[in-house]
């Protein structure tokens, strides 16, 4: 060996005494080894204290070769021959005498303990001894209440830990918001728009004690309630109608899985059910169609359809995004970060993450049919006569005569790659155009289904002219059959379709990927819950499925998706949660401001079967979320943040609930619940911006146009540039918290967008002939209590009348800038009264306190 040694610059000399695993190898990985990720001794899932695995697991087993030190793996990263690779990563390396040791227990023959543990169910091998102390990861008890002086502020059990606290800092809480700007908080909350000015009277005019609470009951029922969460829930499920990357291709039928989301919150369907349903609806026995609607959440990934990509490389990573999706909207955990390597801080190693993400790997994308009532009569009246001119167009230009050998061919170049390269390009680019193009091509006729082979006539037709010549192509007419049956389907009553997803009937076996990257894989892997946190339970010897997985998050035993979630709900009411990083529970996430008070929303959640409106009620009743939100000085250097809750939070409003806002005060918005994505007025331009032209941006006419912000059709590429100026998530990864910018743009968006300036002209007008009364006084009066749900002050009222007066000495003489404001005439209304009107308008719908949450 040490003629060996000579031969290996830089290779410290074998330890000549005799090494024994227990006194002089053991301590030494637990304490100073990192080669193998952490204390658990781990490298792509090998554990160095279990014989077998060491000789049996990673990097083809050359981690350790007894009888042969110099050539260990192991021996070699902790030496650092690898100038690349060098163990540990970080802090102070193994020092020659250590590396000796190591060296020369493996010369040795690299013994272990004769009583060495047996692994026992798949995970517990990388369980520590004992119980993690972090905060999250222990069960969530309900804590009892604790005491305080003053009670009578308590309206229920959130009131106790908030005053708790406030009164142990020795802060008094803020006394209750007027009504006024209560019922506007609470409709925009629940509902996500101002209340209706017959509301706000009914309520300011109401002195029963249970007026409040049967408000809140009356907004909870409100079909408008599944929409503004929805909202929120979107931006976790990284929701988009289009594919992303370079072609940005739209999804048509994106939209459906948005639909369930709002029907399951407007349902009240229980958290633990909604969870289940998205995780696995499609694997739950006897499932419905909605059930695999909700299942459409894993197919809200970015899809890369750029030619020349590789599509297992691409499903790979997909599946990575549906593992960290899942990972970190119920889990709050960066399990992401375990792609590559051990997590630095929290305990998930690399084997749990690939334990996770096998649950998805066998995941196989399908659309269905998911039609909604009233659907069903004009699609079956229609079939017929569309079936018909169906085959009357493929019958005319001949398309079937042509697609059998078009179809043998494309297998044969499959075959015989290079041969043809104008072939194989065809074959390349079919999966890019037609989700899973390959198989169905592989398919008989007889296996296709009707919509399959449908779909590859219609390729065929489309892409026949990569594989002929132009004139051949022009020839055939099929450019033409093409879009005549694209105009068919386009006027032929349809289905409504879902995006949604199945397991392969053989499942894929799932490996460690070495250093996360896709096409290097390392020992494979069962699917399982990471090891620190409870273990899924199933059938003995059973794998577990997605469906285990679901049931799994939302048990008892797992003690985060309940806390996450009530905290997720709170940073909406409070502009921040408990834990103010909703999106990271790990170690190196915030600690929760009031603990007990998370724990108790937690079990409480949990105790009255995960009912979201119910725990919404609880929160909205409470004698902390009536707070006034006025700023108060003496609080700025003991608590500027507010954390301590002694008032309510002052908070912009989303990009979405502005303009849905300002279309509701003005009467323009159409409040139809569900249904298909709308693409209202945009700056020109816009969707020019997309690679090389590719998005289209046909403007919805009539109503659709003034839908809610909710449906605005995401386009991944050149998203909606208002909701954009207002912090709304890019949808390429889940998000779970919005930032709140404040910049100029936002103001020139208010002034100028064309959706807000007819809104202004359209407040004008409501204005102008619903006021009670004729003066410009009885005009703003109406106008403030549309639109803030108040009457103006005094200071208000002057200052605006000044601008009133001094708009309409403008208009009066400029009859063009007149025009341009207010051209419609309104019948006995001046047109310069309209006008000035216009810009009163475009002032109260810019004010600060309109565009928040007081």
């Amino acid at each position: 060996m040490q003629a060996l040694a000579a031969e290996t610059p830089g290779l410290p000399p074998a330890a000549s005494e005799p090494v024994d695993f227990t006194r002089d190898v053991e301590p030494l990985l637990k304490s100073r080894c990192q080669v193998c990720h952490g204390p658990q001794q781990q490298m792509n899932g090998l554990r160095l204290d279990r014989k077998q695995a060491a000789l049996t697991g990673g990097y083809s087993g050359r981690v350790i070769i007894p009888g042969d030190g110099a050539a260990s793996k192991l021996v070699q990263l902790v030496a650092g021959l690898n100038s690349k690779v060098v163990m540990p990563p970080a802090g102070e390396r193994l020092s020659a005498k250590e590396i000796g040791l190591l060296r020369g227990w493996i010369d040795q023959g690299a013994q272990w303990p004769e009583a060495e543990i047996t692994q026992s169910e798949p995970g517990a091998d990388d369980a520590s001894e004992t119980a993690p102390a972090h905060w999250a990861f222990l069960p969530a008890k309900k804590p009892p209440l604790p005491q305080v002086q003053d009670s009578s502020w308590i309206r229920n059990g959130i009131d106790a830990f908030v005053l708790a606290r406030l009164e142990n800092e020795g802060i008094e809480p803020s006394r209750e918001a007027s009504k006024a700007t209560l019922v506007r908080r609470l409709s925009l909350d629940l509902t996500g728009l101002p209340p209706a000015l017959e509301v706000v009277d009914e309520f300011v005019s109401d002195p029963s004690l249970d007026a409040y609470e049967r408000l809140a009951d009356r907004l909870l029922e409100s079909p408008h309630y599944g929409e503004k969460w929805a909202t929120h829930w979107l931006d976790l499920a990284r929701y988009a109608d289009s594919d992303g990357y370079e072609k940005d291709t739209p999804r048509p039928h994106a939209w459906r899985y948005r639909h369930w989301v709002i029907n399951a919150f407007n349902n009240d369907l229980p958290f633990d059910q909604f969870t289940i349903d998205q995780i696995a609806g499609d694997l739950v026995p006897n499932a419905t169609v909605e059930q695999r609607v909700a299942a459409g959440l894993h197919r809200n990934t970015l899809k890369n359809r750029e030619g020349g990509v590789n599509i297992e490389q691409y499903r790979f990573e997909e599946t990575i995004d549906r593992t960290n999706t899942v990972g970190t909207v119920w889990l709050a955990l960066s399990v992401g970060c375990a792609q590559c390597h051990d997590h630095k801080y929290d305990p998930t190693s690399q084997k749990d993450y690939y334990r996770f993400f096998a649950f998805f790997n066998s995941i196989d994308e399908v659309n269905i049919d998911a039609p909604l009532a009233g659907e069903f009569g004009p699609y079956l009246a229609a079939q017929p006569g569309y079936n018909q001119k169906r085959r009357e167009i493929l019958e005319k230009h001949k398309a079937a005569e042509l697609q059998a050998p078009w179809e043998a061919k494309l297998l044969e170049a499959a075959a015989s790659p290079g041969k043809w390269t104008d072939w194989d390009l065809s074959y390349d680019v079919l999966p890019l155009y037609m989700d899973k193009g390959h198989q169905v091509l592989r398919k008989s006729l007889s296996q296709r289904t009707e919509r399959e082979a449908y779909d590859l006539t219609k390729f065929f037709l489309k892409n026949y002219g990569r594989v002929v010549t132009s004139e051949r192509y022009k020839e055939l007419g099929f450019k033409e059959a093409f879009n005549q049956l694209t105009a068919l389907d386009q006027e032929t009553p349809a289905l409504s379709r879902a995006r949604s997803v199945e397991d392969l009937a053989a499942p894929r076996t799932t490996h460690i990927h070495i250093r996360g990257g896709w096409d290097r894989e390392g020992i494979a892997v069962t699917p399982g819950s990471p090891a620190f946190l409870s273990q899924i339970e199933t059938r003995l010897g059973a794998v577990p499925t997605r469906l285990d997985l679901g049931n799994w998050i939302v048990s008892r035993d797992n003690p985060l998706t309940a806390r996450v979630a009530v905290n997720r709900i709170w940073q909406e009411y409070f502009g921040r949660g408990i834990v103010l990083s909703s999106e990271n529970f790990g170690t190196q996430g915030e600690k929760p401001s009031h603990p007990e008070l998370l724990d108790w929303l937690a079990a409480g959640f949990m105790d009255q079967g995960w009912s979201l409106k119910k725990l919404h009620k609880m929160i909205v009743t409470s004698a902390t979320y009536r707070q006034s939100s006025n700023h108060r000085p003496e609080l700025q250097q003991t608590d500027p943040g507010n954390v301590l809750l002694a008032r309510q939070a002052r908070v912009r409003l989303p990009g979405e609930l502005i303009r849905d806002s300002a279309l509701s005060v003005s009467g323009l918005l159409y409040p139809k619940v569900g249904g298909k994505s709308v693409k209202p007025p945009q700056p020109e331009g816009v969707a020019a911006l997309a690679y090389a032209g590719q998005v289209k941006w046909q403007q919805s006419e009539g109503k659709d146009a003034y839908r809610r912000g909710l449906y605005i059709h995401f386009q991944r590429t050149v998203p909606y540039p208002f909701l954009m100026n207002f912090d709304s998530p890019d949808a390429s990864a889940t998000h779970c918290r919005r930032e709140r910018s404040n910049t100029p743009l936002q103001a020139l968006n208010l002034l100028n967008d064309d959706v807000f300036f007819e809104s202004a002209q359209a407040f004008a007008a409501r204005v102008l002939q619903d006021s009670p009364g004729d003066r410009f006084s009885d005009r703003l009066d109406f106008a403030y209590r549309l639109v803030v749900a108040r009457l103006p002050t005094a200071q208000e009222q002057e200052r605006l009348l000044g601008f009133y007066l001094e708009q309409k000495r403008i208009l009066e003489a400029d009859s063009e800038k007149r025009d341009a404001l207010f051209a419609a005439a309104l019948e006995g209304v001046p047109p310069v009264e309209a006008a000035t009107w216009v810009t009163v308008s475009r002032v109260l719908l810019n004010l600060d306190e309109f565009i928040t949450k007081e």
